[in-house]
């Protein structure tokens, strides 16, 4: 087998008849961090640095795990072609990490490109890159639309967002290609550095005194609104650590009042702010059958010179296989039992089967999310399917999502996860354990057809 070769993840012969049934059908993603100012805007790529490693802090970790210099990773003053070439040097010695495929695979895929990333090859690939990228074809919306083959895909907005370029972006298409997504950590985080003054947007943003409890829960029901009118359908989340469902408001209100005023809070009161502001955010949801979606166990920001730097979102942050995920996710997913649709996510593999035997504890609505960010790779995807199969209902995955700021990652995270999926239940046909007939249909329904279901897209 060679390197990104037709057999490329696939070690058997049903897993490559699978592949061909979905390798095909158009990406439906649920989830990601997409520029939509950039896609409404739809300009030419200036260059292969802006495209592949400009805004993914993977890359940014590998290079940094070799030894580049941050001034040729996030520095302001090298050039972007001194970046990719210093990103071009060091290569071959990632191989192994999912970047080292995933860009391989962009090469390959978009641009024609068999030949590998190293010093040697670096100003070549630098060149045929940007020409084509001069061109009308690798324009976002063209790639998108084209190569890409992205039929809907959701990113992830805040709730003071006017969500003006999603209608710039869907008017260029011609239909609705991408939804927001409302996520209100912002209002939620009451830990952070900066949340009294967001809540001074929020207030602007809806034109409203914002001193209680209730205030702010109305106007954030007021954005819910605004973004229903937009076209949204689910909810994202992000928490350490999940939070119970049973709080109540009276006592979020006095400790909403308290933090307003710069009063110091304990973590239990932080903690009781945060648990009824997420369950009173999962009730509009439940209104309005928007999925909500938690991702769980990121702990952020833990490279202090790094974040003192460079601030969040570029690589500090890590897993937590000691977390209690159990207490707090019985509480909300009780609160809401058969009322919500809950995705669930985790960092670290470890936390798969609790959230596996949830889902297959609390019914249709409760469903596992695709391997996450440090599982997000062939060897945390195959983990996964292998075990929810035997515990949960493939049927009932809750589909790909690229979780990616980067345009082309829509294209290789899927074909990887493609690929990866093909296998794993190809392995199960030959292992007697399922029939080729149904497995097929079960291939098309988790890769396409029931996520697009499930998440009304």
């Amino acid at each position: 087998m060679a390197f990104l070769d037709d057999n490329y993840l696939i070690g058997n012969a049903t897993g490559k008849r699978i592949f061909n049934e979905v390798k095909d059908l158009p990406v439906i993603d649920p989830h990601n961090h997409a520029n939509v100012r950039e896609i409404a805007d739809n300009a030419c790529y200036t260059d292969a640095w802006q495209l592949f490693a400009a805004t993914d802090h993977y890359v940014w970790e590998m290079l940094r795990k070799r030894g580049v210099p941050e001034s040729l990773i996030t520095g302001s003053k090298a050039s972007a072609e001194e970046k990719f070439l210093a990103m071009a040097k060091v290569f071959p010695e990632i191989v192994g990490n999912p970047v080292y495929e995933w860009i391989h695979l962009d090469l390959k895929r978009y641009f024609g490109i068999d030949e590998r990333l190293s010093e040697k090859s670096g100003k070549k690939i630098w060149n045929a890159v940007n020409e084509k990228l001069a061109t009308d074809a690798f324009r976002p919306q063209a790639l998108l639309t084209g190569p890409l083959n992205v039929e809907a895909m959701s990113s992830t907005d805040d709730p003071v967002d006017l969500l003006e370029d999603h209608e710039r972006a869907n008017a260029a298409f011609g239909r609705r290609i991408i939804r927001p997504t409302w996520r209100p950590d912002k209002a939620m985080k009451i830990f952070a550095p900066g949340w009294r003054e967001y809540i001074d947007r929020v207030g602007k943003r809806f034109n409203r005194k914002i001193s209680t409890f209730g205030d702010l829960i109305d106007a954030m029901r007021q954005s819910h609104d605004y973004f229903a009118e937009k076209g949204c359908l689910a909810t994202d989340h992000g928490l350490e650590l999940p939070l119970r469902a049973d709080y109540l408001f009276e006592d979020a209100d006095r400790i909403f009042r308290r933090a307003l005023a710069g009063e110091a809070l304990t973590a239990a009161e932080m903690d009781c702010y945060m648990g009824a502001f997420l369950a009173e955010a999962a009730a509009l949801n439940a209104e309005k059958g928007w999925v909500t979606q938690l991702h769980l166990g990121a702990v952020r920001d833990v490279r202090t010179r790094l974040f003192d730097a460079l601030g969040p979102d570029v690589g500090g942050d890590v897993s937590n296989h000691y977390q209690d995920f159990l207490p707090a996710l019985v509480s909300f997913l009780n609160r809401f039992d058969s009322k919500l649709k809950v995705v669930l996510y985790c960092l670290d593999q470890g936390h798969q089967a609790t959230l596996a035997t949830l889902a297959r504890a609390f019914g249709e609505n409760v469903r596992l999310g695709s391997a996450w960010w440090l599982c997000d790779h062939p060897t945390g995807m195959r983990r996964q399917l292998e075990y929810i199969g035997a515990v949960d209902v493939y049927w009932n995955f809750a589909g790909m999502v690229s979780d990616s700021r980067k345009l082309l990652s829509y294209g290789s995270r899927f074909e990887m996860f493609r690929r990866v999926l093909a296998d794993v239940l190809g392995s199960f046909v030959e292992y007697g354990q399922m029939p080729e007939e149904e497995t097929m249909k079960l291939a098309v329904a988790m890769a396409y057809a029931e996520p697009k279901r499930f998440w009304n897209l």
